[in-house]
C-alpha cells in the first residue's frame, strides 16, 4: 500500500509537471518570439496566401516548384521520409521526380536538376529552394506566362536569399510566386 500511495503520488506530480507547468512555460516563451509564436504569416492584399517559414504545393507550370514534401505539405504532420541513400523504395521515388521533372523541362539533363527539386527536406515543409532550382525553371515559366526569360530570370535573382554569415543562398518559393503574379 506504502508503494501505491508512492507511484500515485509520482504519477499526480508529473501530470502536473508536463500537462499543465511545462506548456505553459513553453507558451509564455512563445510569447517573447516574432507574431507571439503563430508563425509568421504572408498576407497579399489583405489575404493571407501562406507562411513565411512552411512550404507549400505548387505544381502548375505557370509557378516556380518548392521542394518534394514527404508528408505533401501537411504541416500537422511534418516528417521526412526516414528512407535512406541506398533504399530502394527512396531511390525509386527520387528517380520518379528526376522523371517528372525532365518531362515538364525537356530542355534538361538530368545532371543539370539539383538535387533540391528530386529530394524532400528532413521537416517535409521547407519554404526555400536553391537558386539553381529557381533558375531551371525559368524557361518553363516564362513560356507558360508569355513573359520573357531575361525578366522572370531578373526576378529569381532579386528574390535571392544571401546569408549573412554563412549558409547557402536560397529563394523562398512563396515570395518569389508572390513576385511573379505582380510581375507584367
Amino acid at each position: 500500500m506504502k508503494n501505491i500511495f508512492s507511484i500515485l503520488k509520482f504519477t499526480l506530480f508529473m501530470l502536473v509537471l508536463l500537462a499543465i507547468i511545462y506548456p505553459m512555460a513553453i507558451f509564455g516563451i512563445a510569447q517573447l518570439a516574432p507574431n507571439k509564436g503563430k508563425g509568421e504569416t504572408v498576407t497579399v492584399n489583405g489575404k493571407v496566401v501562406g507562411y513565411q517559414k512552411i512550404g507549400q504545393k505548387f505544381d502548375k507550370s505557370n509557378y516556380f516548384w518548392g521542394r518534394p514534401s514527404a508528408v505533401d505539405y501537411n504541416a500537422a504532420g511534418s516528417a521526412g521520409s526516414n528512407k535512406g541513400p541506398s533504399n530502394a523504395d527512396y531511390l525509386a521515388l527520387v528517380q520518379k521526380r528526376i522523371d517528372t521533372f525532365l518531362i515538364v523541362h525537356p530542355y534538361l539533363k538530368k545532371e543539370e536538376i539539383p538535387s533540391d527539386m528530386v529530394t524532400a527536406s528532413g521537416s517535409g515543409l521547407d519554404p526555400n529552394i536553391s537558386p539553381q532550382g529557381a533558375l531551371i525553371q525559368v524557361k518553363r515559366v516564362a513560356e507558360a506566362r508569355k513573359l520573357s526569360e531575361e525578366k522572370v530570370k531578373a526576378l529569381v535573382e532579386s528574390k535571392i536569399n544571401v546569408p549573412t554569415v554563412m549558409g547557402t543562398s536560397t529563394v523562398n518559393v512563396l515570395e518569389l510566386n508572390i513576385a511573379l503574379d505582380e510581375l507584367k
